[in-house]
């Protein structure tokens, strides 16, 4: 199968505009003939379920939660990007395309790239206008604050709750859409399985949460934006009930997965405090716009942080990278604190975190100002710690979070099936090997908001006189016997062990082998421990209750099932690619100085994967870059 990303004629700057102008329309009285199913009411998702029905069409939307507010978008923090240099510090849409390419390690597209940069600014106006409490200064303008990897302020931001504000905007225009039927809403619904039907994605079986019951769903066309897969290390910052099922069950239905292994670590979490712990706690990257990180000098340093005096502190980014200091990008900051605490100078009960520190920026600007930017960060700091963090550093460590990869999409965010469209993190697009910080909630909303809307069109005209296929159609119930079958079989097990202890077993040999820096022969030994626990997952894993109910148990043995042969692609992916990019950091690939070593004579691809039985094969989309050349990406 020949990858075609559909990248429009012309300048950079004008493709966007050339592909709107030659994109197929249809007309509100058709559109309300046309189904769209959109599987997933975060940022992404609202925003598509609540412009598409808009615009007209007839729209279900599912979530596996209760309601739509509680997606795992809210649990982003520290603001959201766009250039519109209301600083006047030399920011523009070409610098911001240019941070973002190079952030990502020179491993995306560039028209991607630069069609989220350029979509910022109006996206800022659109949460505007939908009532968002961004940050303002003084005389009533926008506030901006810089984030990691570039030397301009901007981001936007609400305190540190920039995702519940934007979600709560979407999700009063998704209820305005729902109180006037043109959404249909689902949730405690979760999707199990895609439908292809003539090659194309016809629609879905979901699993009623609460009732157990087993539903058949059609439509005309299916968005998938579930979010990402990072719970696949087990701990991480994403919410316990996020997983990758929906995309890696329509992977194996023919969607093509993209740069599996490129998973984000943050550097900027809490660190574990037990082996019985099931998440991890985000802080935001926004405070380290004031916060300096540091570490002792000295070895198994004791001492409490307020003992250890200047001379004998390593503001380790400062000194490695004094261009962008505290602000480095993620993937860098994160190696460095793990280059820290893994070389002794670790510190907290189990030596696994380094300090944040605004004792010097209280200094000089004051408690107030401190507690204006970030206050509930420091109360929730205080929640969980029973530290108070005016008063003595933070501890933070690197946790997974983001996903880069996800199913392969062209430029109008549909995959190799025709019909399904993949938007928002579930996707592979704009981020390559990196995702510069307050990326995230600019990506997932410009896709649900401002693209999907204008690409999903092509698809649809072509619709309109088609036949919908009913959920009578013969492979409906051909794959909802899959299902049922998948189910039966993890019930029927009956063993010893619980999915949690599995999952926990999984999520260590991820993070110790495909997590911030890899080798061949971890990797290798990865595959064969992943293949071992899958075999003895589906030999003795012990699901109580029944199908026929709420069963949060057998959630997790279902989902985990998929965590489990994704982690085999993710490592299969992370070891065929000998380089270091981003958040790829293969240990036999880098500098003298331990930085990642980029290999563009032989991987300036992005390595796309096609299901096969028990295996796996790869296509390769070449990356050409016509505008920006590929450099060092250096931030000292």
């Amino acid at each position: 199968m020949t990858l075609d990303s559909k990248i429009p004629e012309g300048r950079l700057e004008d493709k966007w505009k050339n592909y709107q102008a030659k994109s197929h329309l249809i007309n509100p009285a058709n559109r309300k003939k046309l189904n769209i199913m959109v599987v997933g009411s975060g940022l992404s998702g609202a925003g598509a379920a609540a412009t598409l029905a808009e615009l007209g069409y007839q729209v279900q939307c599912f979530c596996y939660q209760d309601s739509a507010r509680r997606a795992h978008s809210v649990a982003a923090q520290g603001g959201i990007n766009a250039a519109k240099n209301y600083q006047h510090d030399g920011d523009s849409v070409w610098r911001m395309f240019h941070d973002t390419l190079k952030g990502g390690d020179f491993r995306s597209r560039e028209a991607n790239t630069y069609r989220l940069a350029e979509l910022s600014a109006p996206l800022i106006d659109h949460f505007v206008q939908q009532g968002v409490p961004f940050a303002r200064e003084y005389g009533g303008v926008l506030a901006n604050r810089s984030f990691g990897g570039v030397q301009v302020q901007r981001t936007f931001y609400a305190r540190g709750q920039t995702g519940q504000q934007l979600v709560l905007a979407a999700y009063s225009q998704l209820s305005k859409m729902i109180r006037a039927k043109k959404v249909d809403m689902l949730p405690r619904h979760e999707v199990l399985d895609l439908v292809v039907i003539n090659g194309k994605a016809k629609g879905v079986i979901a699993r009623d949460l609460e009732t157990g019951a087993i539903k058949r769903f059609a439509a005309d066309a299916v968005v998938l934006a579930t979010g990402g897969y990072s719970r696949v290390f087990r701990l991480s910052t994403l919410a316990i009930g996020c997983n990758g099922s929906a995309i890696w069950k329509a992977h194996k239905r023919g969607a093509f997965f993209a740069a599996p292994s490129f998973t984000q670590i943050h550097p900027t979490a809490l660190p574990q405090t037990s082996k019985a712990q099931s998440k991890l706690t985000l802080m935001s990257e926004s405070l380290r716009n004031d916060g300096r990180i540091w570490v002792p000098k000295n070895k198994d340093d004791s001492r409490k942080p307020q003992d250890i005096p200047e001379e004998e502190r390593d503001y380790y980014l400062e000194r490695r990278y004094p261009s962008f200091g505290n602000l480095a990008p993620r993937d860098i900051a994160s190696r460095a604190a793990k280059e820290r605490i893994d070389a002794g100078h670790g510190v907290g009960p189990l030596k696994n975190a380094v300090y944040l520190d605004f004792k010097h920026a209280i200094a000089k600007m004051g408690k107030d100002t401190i507690t204006d930017k970030y206050g509930n960060l420091f109360t929730m700091y205080e929640k969980i710690t029973g530290i108070n963090a005016y008063h003595e550093p933070m501890k933070i460590s690197p946790a997974a979070h983001f996903s880069m990869g996800g199913l392969w999409v062209d430029y109008e965010l549909m995959t190799t099936i025709p019909g399904l469209y993949a938007i928002g993190e579930c996707n592979y697009s704009d981020h390559g090997a990196n995702r510069l910080g307050a990326n995230s909630l600019l990506q997932t909303s410009i896709d649900g908001y401002f693209i999907l809307p204008n690409t999903i069109t092509n698809y649809l005209e072509g619709e309109l006189h088609a036949e919908r296929p009913s959920i009578t159609h013969p492979e409906f119930a051909k794959v909802e016997a899959s299902v049922n079958q998948q189910i039966q079989k993890l019930l029927d097990i009956n063993g010893s062990r619980t999915s949690d202890d599995f999952h926990r077993e999984l999520g260590n040999v991820m993070w110790q082998e495909c997590a911030m820096s890899r080798n061949k022969a971890g990797l290798e030994k990865a595959i064969t421990q992943i293949k071992q626990i899958k075999a003895a997952f589906w030999k003795d894993v012990k699901v109580t209750g029944s199908a026929n109910e709420m069963n949060p148990e057998l959630e997790k043995a279902l989902r985990l099932a998929d965590f489990m042969e994704l982690a085999i692609l993710m490592c299969t992916d992370a070891l065929q690619r000998n380089e270091s990019c981003g958040a790829h950091f293969r240990e036999e690939y880098q500098t003298e100085e331990g930085e990642a070593k980029r290999n563009d004579a032989d991987y300036a691809y992005v390595s796309v994967w096609e299901y096969q039985e028990a295996d796996f094969k790869l296509h390769k989309e070449i990356l050409e870059f016509e505008y920006i050349q590929p450099t060092e990406r250096s931030y000292k």
